[in-house]
């Protein structure tokens, strides 16, 4: 196995966007690839190891970036100021994800027929948001995302297949927003999984999340368990 990586720079209006693409050349012509978008900082170095272990899965993982190229938040109050915008503005959100499906479906290594989403806190919103803007990617799954339904699509149509992992105890996603995601879901036609992991907070699959106060604590349990049912899903939808 050689794991490989490239930037790729791509476009969204007039705005210039920049991921990172990991692959595996041992394998043979194009494979399934999984886009994955990166929490409220922007493209750094979690999302980057998530898209590389999806390489090392025999896929290849393209690290999103939904701010424009360099555009990164060190604190708090800057990742603030780059998500707000696109929170307030769902259309965008979702135009600068499916941007990312098309630059992620140009690469050579790539079967363009076989792509899914994921993406973490900000990121499994933007994922949702591909769903529900009709995307013909196979599968989207959310990690410890943010379920607030997309103003500008009050009846969205889903064909893609959706996994949410939820940590039931997530001050930022409370139980009755995921019961809300369900029907909403449900009346969107989508082929849908929640699953809730108990006594599990926010950020539940990042080793660095270590700020229980604010509702943001890693679990070992919650991020081997989210990562098998992944795996079970991508077998499922490839």
């Amino acid at each position: 196995m050689a794991i490989h990586s490239r930037l790729i720079e791509y476009h969204c209006g007039d705005a210039l966007l920049e991921g990172r693409l990991f692959w595996d050349d041992t394998q043979v012509g194009p494979q399934p690839a999984v886009a994955v978008a990166h929490t409220w900082a922007g493209r750094g170095a979690f999302e980057e190891a998530r898209a590389q272990s999806l390489a090392e899965a025999g896929y290849v993982g393209f690290a999103v970036d939904l701010y424009g190229k360099g555009k990164r938040g060190t604190t708090p109050e800057e990742n603030t100021a780059l998500m707000t915008p696109l929170l307030e503005d769902r259309a965008t959100l979702q135009a600068r994800i499916a941007a990312a499906v098309d630059a992620l479906r140009e690469q050579d290594e790539v079967d363009a027929s076989k792509v899914a989403a994921i993406g973490f806190c900000f990121g499994g919103l933007t994922v949702l948001d591909l769903a529900r803007s009709g995307s013909d990617v196979l599968g989207v799954a959310s990690f410890h995302g943010l379920f607030t339904p997309a103003d500008n699509l009050p009846a969205p149509s889903i064909t893609a297949k959706v996994l949410c992992l939820h940590g039931y105890d997530d001050p930022m996603a409370a139980p009755e927003t995921m019961t809300a995601l369900g029907s909403e879901l449900s009346q969107a036609g989508a082929d849908w999984q929640i699953h809730a992991y108990g006594n599990t907070l926010h950020a539940f699959t990042n080793p660095e999340a270590n700020a229980p106060e604010m509702g943001m604590a890693y679990s070992e349990a919650g991020d081997r368990r989210s990562a098998q049912a992944l795996q079970n899903f991508l077998d499922e939808i490839f």
